[in-house]
């Protein structure tokens, strides 16, 4: 099986975690065969919540009442993909810019369901580069402590978040303890968030190999 197809077999076997109600739907390749899949039983649910802009545009494209997140209140589920993740659930994500988001939907939602196919599962974090959301008149600071915790980096060019921030990639990292790092990277002044989901990880990963979709749960 391709890639491709591995992302759409997760993408539909997560339509068995979609109760009733409003859900929240992540951002990038494996999100957007989700809500295709999701625009097939659209009848089933009340809207959905984006974790991003291009989200928000594709969910309307299917008819799919988008919902303002303060109205929405607590979420039965979220559904998202990622860059990175191991078998305890911890992640890497941003890839394509929507972390802060994703992590705000993520932390609403009483259920985190991640869909990937199966080149993402890692034994450890970091060789994927690591999203930090930073406001721009703190990008030299926060690049500064960022070497300090051993990492290398480098901004994403020609890139702004859809809250008008920028994006540091910071390679070079092996991530032995993401819960603890996650936290000491949020508390450099200037960064928003970063892309570690590993104080709030997913429940459950519907990971897409040549054999099928295998379900691994926290």
């Amino acid at each position: 099986m391709t890639q491709d197809e591995l992302k759409q077999a997760v993408a539909r076997a997560a339509i068995e975690h979609v109760p009733a109600g409003v859900i929240g739907v992540g951002t990038g390749s494996t999100a957007n065969y989700f809500i295709d899949e999701l625009a097939k039983i659209k009848g089933r649910i009340d809207g959905a919540v984006a974790s991003s802009e291009a989200t928000a545009q594709r969910l309307k494209s299917h008819g799919i009442q988008v919902l303002d997140l303060n109205s929405a209140g607590e979420l039965a589920v979220y559904v998202d993909g990622a860059d990175e993740i191991t078998e305890h659930m911890h992640m890497i994500k941003g890839g394509g810019g929507a972390l802060t988001r994703e992590k705000i939907v993520a932390a609403c939602s009483r259920k985190f369901v991640c869909i990937a196919d199966g080149s993402k599962l890692v034994g450890m974090l970091g060789n994927f580069p690591l999203p930090v959301e930073v406001i721009p008149m703190a990008q030299s600071y926060v690049a500064r402590e960022l070497v300090k915790l051993g990492g290398q980096p480098m901004l994403r060019q020609g890139f702004t978040t859809d809250n008008g921030n920028i994006i540091l990639d910071v390679h070079g990292l092996q991530i032995m303890n993401p819960v603890e790092l996650e936290t000491q990277i949020n508390q450099i002044t200037g960064v928003v968030t970063n892309g570690l989901f590993a104080r709030r990880p997913a429940d459950v990963l519907l990971l897409g190999t040549s054999e099928g979709v295998r379900t691994l749960q926290a």
